[in-house]
C-alpha cells in the first residue's frame, strides 16, 4: 500500500495535479526492469493493462483518459468484479468540504473498499493530504474519515516529482 500526497487547492471533481502525478506513476511502472511477481519465481514486466486507475468522479476519469490513452480508467462502479496487479486511486478532491456529493460519497467505505480490493498486488492512493483533516459533524463522519486515515497509517508515503 502506497500513498502519494499531491498538494492542491480548489479541486472538486477533477484535479490536474493528480492527473499529472498518476501519469508519472504509470510511466515509472512501465519502465524496463519494473516487474510484477505473480508467483514465486515468476515475474514479468508490467504492462499498461496491468494497471487499473480509479477515480470517484467522471470528470477526473475523463481527464485521466485524455492524459493516458489506452489505460483502464473508470469509476469504482466500472471495476466491480474486476482486478489487476496494480490499482491507482485518484481521490481528486482538495478538501473534504469541496466534495461535490459530500463526505458520505467521497469517504464511502464501500468505494474505498472496492477501489483498493481490485489490486492483486499493490494499491497506490493519490490524494490531497488535507483529506486527512475533515471536520466531522457526526459519529458517521468520524467512521468514514477513520477508514481513510487508517489506510494511510498502514501505507508507505512516496513523493512524485
Amino acid at each position: 500500500m502506497w500513498f502519494v500526497p499531491v498538494v492542491h487547492e480548489g479541486n472538486r471533481n477533477s484535479s490536474a495535479e493528480e492527473v499529472e502525478a498518476v501519469a508519472q506513476i504509470v510511466n515509472t511502472l512501465l519502465r524496463p526492469g519494473v516487474n510484477w511477481s505473480y508467483r514465486i519465481g515468476n515475474s514479468r514486466a508490467i504492462k499498461l493493462e496491468d494497471v487499473l486507475i480509479v477515480a470517484p468522479y467522471n470528470a477526473q476519469v475523463s481527464d485521466l483518459s485524455a492524459r493516458l490513452p489506452g489505460a483502464r480508467i473508470g469509476t469504482v462502479d466500472k471495476f466491480q468484479e474486476q482486478e489487476a496487479p496494480l490499482v491507482i486511486y485518484s481521490v481528486t478532491t482538495s478538501l473534504p468540504g469541496d466534495a461535490p456529493r459530500g463526505m458520505e460519497f467521497l469517504y464511502s467505505l464501500n468505494r474505498l473498499n472496492v477501489a483498493t480490493s481490485r489490486a492483486m498486488s499493490n494499491v497506490i492512493l493519490v490524494g490531497s493530504p488535507r483529506l486527512l483533516e475533515p471536520e466531522c459533524k457526526s459519529p458517521r463522519h468520524m467512521q468514514l474519515a477513520n477508514a481513510l486515515c487508517r489506510y494511510l497509517e498502514l501505507a508507505n508515503t512516496v513523493t512524485v516529482y
